[in-house]
């Protein structure tokens, strides 16, 4: 379940879905929380990975979706601040709902009796804004909040649903689960010519990529 891609990094397979582990500079981050029914998964996790639970310091949330943020309350009780892009923080908190203005806000709309807000502090990030080492980008599409982090220091690029491995290769999330993949492209295009170079190319679903990310970040932009 636990892997390790780097000095700093570990993936956490959720089955089907990916977390991660990454020791910012001594700031332990957990990158998005998996879905409601794998919290216990996830602990563990974060224990396999040599960590207790409470070792935890923050968590960079990419974007709200059940598989994403449904873990977060596993986290209650604990001093762990999470992140969201601007868009989504409410949407985390439950301080709003999903809207129906748009197509992936009716299946948030519908899976949204299976989330529990979290009871630790929900941050609204802003593209250009840092966390640590990591630098918030806005890359919305998938949803309209959706954002990425990347750590030059780190080498290392938290891309939530903006893509996803297949094959062995980097291809945007697929248009069904995307809300809008005109703009999903555009950020695509955007991020790829604007995030410093980083090896780790740490996607929400499939196989993350230990070298070479930015690379393939940048060949699937061309390719667009």
């Amino acid at each position: 379940m636990v892997t390790r891609l780097s000095d700093d990094a570990w993936w956490i397979d959720l089955g089907g879905v990916n977390a991660y582990l990454v020791d910012d500079g001594g700031a332990l981050t957990l990158v998005d929380a998996g879905t409601p029914w794998r919290g216990g998964d996830l602990a563990n996790a974060v224990v396999e990975a040599g960590y207790a639970l409470g070792d935890l310091d923050r968590v960079l949330v990419t974007h709200y979706d059940l598989d994403h943020v449904g873990g977060l309350p596993r986290l209650d009780g604990l001093d762990v601040t999470v992140y969201a892009g601007r868009r989504d923080a409410p949407l985390v908190t439950g301080r709003e709902k999903p809207p129906f203005s748009v197509p992936k806000g009716v299946f948030q709309r519908l899976v949204g009796p299976l989330l529990t807000p979290p009871d630790n502090e929900v941050v609204p990030l802003t593209g250009g804004d840092t966390v640590g080492s990591f630098t918030v980008h806005e890359t919305p599409g998938h949803t309209p909040g959706h954002v990425a982090y990347v750590s030059e220091d780190l080498g290392f690029a938290a891309l939530g649903d903006l893509v996803r491995e297949s094959g062995g290769d980097l291809k945007p999330t697929p248009w069904v689960i995307t809300d809008d993949t005109a703009v999903a492209r555009e950020s695509i295009g955007r991020l790829a010519a604007d995030a410093p170079a980083f090896e780790v190319a740490a996607m929400g679903h499939g196989v993350p990529f230990e070298r070479g990310g930015g690379d393939r970040l940048a060949d699937l932009a061309g390719r667009l």
